[in-house]
């Protein structure tokens, strides 16, 4: 069980965090502040996640960077602001676990409150589960409605993945996709190339279910998701970034958003109904 796989810590601007040790030297960092996953470092060192220096942490504010938990709301596609609250309310965690292979998990929970009551009338609880081998992150996003009532909701894991620079970077897996432009509007065909990244990007490929590549600088992370419908991929570029207080000016050049998400088509949950979906990143 816990046997020290799992730490309290004292991350950017006084946060308090939890580390969680996988094997091999690898570890994640973790907020309890929207269960948010602010870290991912592999056994071979490396940082895979993006946290902007300009990221804050509570107060109402969302944290840029790391993987932020959207629910019930994917953007402004709702009654809801944007990607809804389990970005900002405060979880619950669990006590940290060491595997049978050696892998180590968290889980992360937030049940319904007179907080979320208040922004969403109903009854749920939303699990976040972390495991993390030596080179992998796993994350799952679990949903149970626990009132008397159905509900409907959209999600996405916002993953924040880390490039060395954006001019080199490519995401290969959607060529021949269709998408839709919420940047530049309308439904396109991404060509039969790699997606390279050239101003604000904002795409939602619906129904994608084969795993994706990103690479930069001769490093390639593999993305897979699970229960998730559809991709969505952004990045603001450099005039939108300049112009986001908790991100600034080139900061961009520095991160692609690979989001497993159901956007289009909602997730309706029956009394006692439950739901999951799961992004894995492997170095």
């Amino acid at each position: 069980m816990a046997g020290g796989v799992l730490e309290p810590i004292i991350g950017p601007g006084g946060a308090r965090l939890l580390r969680l040790h996988g094997p091999g030297g690898a570890r994640a960092d973790l907020s309890e502040y929207g269960a948010h996953v602010v870290s991912w470092v592999d056994a071979g060192g490396r940082e895979r996640l993006y946290l902007s220096p300009n990221a804050a942490f509570g107060g109402g504010q969302a944290i840029r960077g790391g993987v932020p938990v959207v629910f019930p709301q994917f953007a402004g596609r709702g009654a809801l602001g944007k990607h809804g609250f389990a970005r900002t309310q405060p979880w619950v965690a669990g006590a940290g676990e060491t595997f049978d292979d050696g892998c180590a998990g968290l889980r992360l929970t937030l049940e319904s409150n007179a907080a979320t009551r208040a922004l969403w009338p109903f009854e749920f609880e939303a699990t976040l589960d972390v495991r993390l081998g030596a080179g992998f992150l796993d994350i799952r996003l679990g949903v149970r409605n626990r009132g008397d009532v159905a509900f409907a909701f959209t999600a996405a894991l916002h993953s924040y993945l880390a490039v060395a620079d954006l001019a080199d970077a490519a995401l290969s897996g959607l060529e021949g996709r269709p998408y839709e432009d919420t940047a530049g509007g309308g439904w396109h065909v991404q060509p039969a190339s790699a997606l390279r990244f050239e101003g604000e990007v904002d795409r939602v490929y619906p129904q994608v279910a084969g795993p994706l590549q990103l690479v930069s600088a001769r490093e390639t992370l593999h993305i897979a998701a699970e229960g998730f419908r559809d991709v969505v991929v952004w990045n603001p570029g450099p005039d939108l970034a300049a112009g986001l207080a908790d991100l600034g000016a080139g900061q961009h050049r520095h991160f692609v958003c690979v989001e497993a998400a159901t956007v289009l088509s909602p997730v309706v949950l029956a009394p006692g109904g439950t739901w999951s979906g799961s992004q894995r990143l492997t170095g």
